[in-house]
């Protein structure tokens, strides 16, 4: 036994190498690079990633940016928490298990580089403050040549999980920017937001002050009546699941003079239109050339299915009713896009809010992405904008 020793140390130093053989980037990636949906640091589905405000080299064609911003609501706050449980819900959306079987395509596996670009490190402490924060980081991220479209005027898109409903305005401000032109809204929701400030009444406003400079005007229901004021907004843009309480037919009427067509919840039902029906007067408002800004309130579907939301409204839609419109207005030039007011400390044991928000926004990836790589709102929409 002792005279094969040496044979086996001979045997052995000369098959070092296949023992000790390193396992080259791509064999490592094969064997630990795929999570399972329980496992792996939380991102929008198990997405890479990337703090993009602070990687100036990172390209991107779609990035999901964290808008953990609740300082603005009227009634619950906890949406600063919405970003986290949104990603959370998201774990099943593994990429190789991405394909969306309506749009025949996995987003997560076509022609675009999506990334999860972390959230925007917003202030809790001032509104004024913040809003600046968000405006600034909405345009530097969205301002970056894309990894994909050469076209000069090409931008990379953005879907913006909030956070309170006030974080659409930074994004208009920064789209409006970037494409040099009004956006088109369409707006899933419950509410109306816009809203004049003095809708919430207050012997406290400085009478010396503008009142959309005063920081008691920075509210989740008065968002697109300051983006109207600033000339952000275009006249085609579309309500869709009204169902709240007004002041009076006054609210409608001012409504009306920023340019807004409003869809109830009723429609679906009562209205006899159903889904199809709904996405049919959205398409025939808005078209399909026009830049548009897709902002998705949760508070839009019924609180029985999503209860985590700053102010919830009975009567809503189901969620497989507002799944059902946004699949049916795929063709929309979506430029960018948020999912906005989950309130985590209000949803139930299942998540059910957050499995919603996560769903919503994977169909807005989804839809983004089979419309192909970005064109330009700017050279697309600008040659009708004088008639908005």
């Amino acid at each position: 036994m002792l005279n094969l020793i040496p044979l086996l140390v001979t045997w052995f130093v000369g098959n070092h190498a296949l023992f000790c053989k390193a396992d080259t980037k791509e064999e490592l990636q094969a064997k630990w690079g795929q999570d399972w949906s329980f496992s792996g640091i939380s991102t929008f589905a198990h997405l890479p990633h990337v703090r993009c405000l602070t990687d100036l080299d990172e390209t991107y064609d779609v990035g999901i940016i964290g808008a953990p911003f609740d300082t603005a609501v009227s009634y619950r706050t906890g949406t600063r928490f919405g970003p986290r449980a949104i990603r959370a819900a998201s774990a099943r959306q593994l990429t190789f298990r991405g394909f969306n079987p309506r749009a025949n395509i996995n987003p997560y596996r076509s022609w675009a580089k999506v990334l999860d670009c972390g959230d925007i490190p917003v202030t809790p402490f001032d509104n004024s403050l913040a809003l600046r924060q968000m405006t600034e980081a909405f345009t530097e991220l969205g301002s970056r040549k894309p990894k994909t479209s050469a076209h000069p005027f090409a931008r990379p898109r953005l879907i913006a999980l909030g956070g309170d409903h006030f974080i659409a305005l930074p994004e208009l401000r920064a789209l409006s920017a970037i494409h040099k032109q009004p956006i088109t809204v369409l707006h899933f929701d419950a509410h109306l937001d816009t809203w004049h400030p003095s809708a919430y009444p207050s012997v406290w406003l400085d009478p010396n002050i503008p009142i959309e400079e005063q920081q008691s005007a920075f509210t989740h229901g008065t968002q697109y009546w300051l983006a109207w004021k600033e000339g952000l907004v275009a006249n085609n843009s579309v309500h869709a699941g009204l169902r709240t309480r007004l002041s009076g037919v006054e609210d409608n009427e001012y409504d009306d003079t920023q340019g807004w067509l409003r869809i109830p919840s009723d429609a679906i039902a009562y209205d006899d239109l159903g889904p199809k029906g709904v996405a049919k007067s959205i398409m025939d408002t808005i078209g399909t050339e026009r830049p548009v800004y897709l902002s998705v309130d949760i508070d839009v579907i019924d609180p029985g299915l999503a209860p985590a939301t700053g102010t919830p409204e009975p009567a809503g839609w189901t969620t497989r009713e507002l799944v059902q419109v946004l699949r049916a207005v795929e063709d929309l030039n979506v430029v960018g896009a948020d999912v906005v007011e989950v309130s985590p400390p209000f949803d139930g044991p299942g998540e059910q809010t957050a499995l919603a928000a996560a769903q919503v926004a994977y169909e807005i990836l989804t839809n983004i992405v089979k419309k192909g790589p970005s064109m330009t709102a700017s050279d697309v929409g600008s040659k009708g904008h004088e008639e908005l």
